[in-house]
């Protein structure tokens, strides 16, 4: 028996080779159509490269197409500077909190939860 290491598009019918994967949402009535997954997925649908292009969501529901091979976006100098601050900051020793006396027992609002009871002679 032979089997194909090729997916094909989970249409009906259709012998196309699968170049896309299909995933959604439910509860944000949200679908997203991305490049064809490294693997097979329940609940995934792969399609052909026209059944993701033609593809229609139901009404009310929002598609977001991520497309492959895209270059990720161009970083610009002033969010490079921003990260490089970000860093020294957070590499500063925070300041050393001010000394301060140690209390002397019996000072302060805090009761302990020991007391002294006088012995049954003492009165």
């Amino acid at each position: 028996m032979f089997v194909s290491a090729t997916r094909r598009c989970s249409r009906t019918a259709c012998p196309r080779p699968a170049a896309a994967t299909l995933t959604y949402v439910q509860a944000d009535s949200t679908v997203v159509i991305g490049p064809l997954a490294s693997r097979a997925e329940p609940g995934a649908h792969d399609l052909c490269r026209d059944h993701a292009e033609r593809f229609t969501p139901p009404l009310s529901w929002h598609v977001i197409r991520l497309g492959a091979g895209e270059a990720p976006p161009q970083r610009s100098r002033d969010d490079l500077l921003a990260i490089a601050d970000a860093v020294r900051e957070a590499a500063r020793p925070a300041p050393a909190p001010p000394e301060q006396p140690p209390a002397s027992p019996g000072t302060g609002t805090r009761r302990g939860h020991l007391r002294v009871l006088p012995t049954g002679g003492e009165e």
